[in-house]
């Protein structure tokens, strides 16, 4: 991995090299607190908000990480005030943005940064947030030069990035088939609630925005990609029973098909959660059934929607047990191998870690040339990957059969 230093990559001259959107919150602040820990020697980071008593609390906070912090800009930043976010989007090389629900707050950002040509990161697994702004802003990005990278924590780094891991050691130019299965013990924040919350309760309108975009995007020549829904079922290689996971990760990774030849000419990839028992798998499949009837229903939906709070999240301690592991079984041309990411806990320092390294590789590393709508395999593939495993993420080789390619 080549890493730049920030006077020498800079397409045009920007005040700060990262603006931060979002820190007071819960996980904003583990993102500004991994930002400030780890910012490069001469590079700049700058706080955006609506309320600069809270901004000067985290600042003060950050400059007793890095003394460099207390100088860092305080830069006024309203999701009603596009003015504010056009000023935000042209002083900033990267803009990362932890204020969800994105599908709510997080539109005009976007449209700021894709019209000024600034990259840009985010945490959604809102399904119909990517679309529209795909929808709204790709071809104005194309157009800057804007990277506009979604999905930049749990929700996709762990997938998308595993499984171009996972098809490097396989054969090339063959058709290959994926299947990822995630596990973890975390718990999850109010904000992650709000926003699943609001996706279950708009399927129709996320159907329909899908659609739209499916009609408009194209992928390489001659590379076709594909999701494949699965069943619950128990599989032997990876030691677990599975169940379908209706989340953005197989659609990121689709996308990722589509923009590289590494996926060779037939790619499918299939999403799972992996469970111990039997009993978990059935118990997950009527839960989760209830759930989507309960929240079609607004007062059930907003009584389900206070039990955990906005802002809030699990305590340090309960953080510091959870662990995440996401297995890849990927097969093609006579070849299979088993690969694994995982790490620590992956709603909140894990993704505080992935979404800073993010921002990080598209600010200062050699990364293959990009623009508009992009997933993290397209845009920085390898060497985040790299930063990630510097960082502590774990990317292994658990087996694989004769013939795998290994670091292709």
């Amino acid at each position: 991995m080549t890493e730049r230093t920030p006077q020498t990559t800079e397409r045009t001259p920007r005040a700060h090299d990262l603006v931060l959107f979002g820190a007071t919150g819960f996980t904003g602040g583990l993102t500004a607190d991994y930002l400030a820990e780890h910012l490069p020697p001469g590079a700049s980071l700058a706080l955006a908000g609506r309320n600069p008593a809270k901004l000067e609390a985290v600042r003060d906070r950050l400059a007793g990480i890095d003394p460099r912090m207390a100088e860092a800009a305080l830069l006024h930043a309203d999701s009603a005030d596009p003015e504010t976010l056009t000023r935000v989007a042209e002083s900033a090389r990267v803009v990362i943005s932890t204020v969800g629900p994105y599908l709510e707050h997080g539109g005009p950002l976007v449209a700021a940064c894709a019209a000024a040509g600034t990259d840009y990161v985010d945490l959604t697994g809102e399904p119909e947030f990517v679309d529209r702004m795909y929808l709204e802003h790709h071809e104005t990005a194309v157009r800057t030069g804007a990277r506009l990278v979604h999905s930049c924590g749990f929700d996709s780094v762990p997938h998308d990035l595993g499984a171009l891991f996972t098809v490097r050691r396989l054969p090339s130019g063959v058709p290959l088939a994926v299947r990822g299965v995630a596990r973890t013990n975390a718990a999850f924040s109010g904000g992650t609630l709000q926003s699943g919350l609001g996706q279950l309760s708009r399927l129709r309108a996320m159907r329909q925005v899908a659609a739209a975009r499916r009609r408009r995007e194209s992928g390489r020549p001659g590379g076709r990609a594909r999701v494949r829904i699965g069943v619950p079922r128990r599989d032997g290689r990876v030691g677990a029973w599975l169940i379908p996971l209706p989340t953005i990760d197989p659609e990121v990774v689709r996308r990722s098909a589509l923009a590289r030849d590494d996926y060779g000419p037939d790619f499918t990839y299939s999403h799972y959660a992996g469970a111990r028992r039997l009993a978990t798998v059935v118990g997950s499949v009527v839960g989760f059934g209830a759930a989507l009837a309960a929240v079609q229903v607004p007062p059930l939906r907003r009584a389900i929607g206070g039990l955990v709070p906005a802002g809030e999240g699990p305590s340090a301690a309960r953080r510091d047990e959870t662990w995440f592991t996401v297995d890849f079984v990927g097969e093609g041309g006579g070849t299979t191998v088993r690969t694994r990411v995982g790490g620590g806990d992956p709603g909140y320092a894990e993704t505080a870690k992935m979404l800073a390294e993010s921002a990080f590789s598209l600010a200062f590393d050699d990364n293959p040339p990009s623009a508009g709508q992009v997933t993290t395999a397209a845009a920085m593939g390898e060497n985040l990957t790299r930063r990630l495993i510097d960082a502590g993420l774990r990317f292994e080789v658990i087996e694989s059969s004769e013939g795998v390619v290994e670091g292709r």
